[in-house]
């Protein structure tokens, strides 16, 4: 076999989350990050409010309204939408470079985000997994026991639930989050076997050139 070194470098992945909220994708994807050396988080410009504890450019990238429109007007976002009456978009250049170094990214972002990166020049790079809970009012009861909201934004939560359940279909993963541990082994064992596609490992042309040379040298 020839001496020439091939390096292993993969192309990262963007691994999508998607789930109603209060179903336990933050969670999970909390749990995916403290174990995965090379998955990092995208971090999303919003135009809400802090909350208590949230820092600038590390929970979100917090603008007002003039200063996000003028990235979209950049095009300087993956995808952007409106939520609640708040904007949210995902900056671009981060993850491009993320994923041209071999590094993934985490996205918890909603259904009109992940249909926006299927269109996207990067969809080729995207895995979509969504998150179900067990049954509807254990839903609510998960909410509820979070006390991070006040009861209007509850219930406006329950009523967008249906409607963000009603597109699972769209995703390459579904997942069922009736028992933590289990659903975070599947969510780990998904992005074990979306790094090995094949597209996503160029250094193997290569390699496998290399094994058909063996004999010959």
């Amino acid at each position: 076999m020839s001496n020439s070194k091939i390096e292993e470098k993969r192309r990262g992945l963007m691994l999508v989350m998607s789930s109603p909220s209060g179903a336990g994708k933050s969670t999970l994807s909390r749990m995916l990050l403290a174990g995965e050396d090379d998955l990092t988080l995208s971090v999303s410009s919003t135009t809400r409010e802090a909350r208590p504890g949230e820092e600038n450019g590390q929970d979100y990238y917090f603008e007002d309204d003039d200063s996000f429109q003028a990235l979209v007007d950049e095009d300087g976002f993956l995808e952007h939408a409106k939520v609640f009456g708040n904007r949210y978009g995902t900056p671009k250049k981060p993850v491009e470079d993320a994923l041209k170094q071999g590094r993934d990214v985490l996205f918890d972002i909603d259904w009109q985000g992940t249909q926006q990166l299927g269109q996207s020049d990067l969809a080729n790079d995207l895995v979509t997994v969504f998150i179900l809970p067990p049954t509807i009012s254990e839903l609510e009861d998960r909410l509820r026991r979070r006390a991070q909201d006040p009861e209007e934004v509850v219930q406006k939560r329950m009523a967008e639930a249906e409607s963000e359940i009603s597109h699972w279909a769209e995703y390459d993963y579904v997942l069922v989050n009736d028992d933590l541990d289990d659903t975070f082994a599947k969510l780990r064992g998904i992005l074990e076997a979306e790094r090995t596609r094949r597209a996503r490992q160029p250094w193997l042309a290569g390699f496998t050139r290399d094994l058909l040379n063996e004999r010959s040298d």
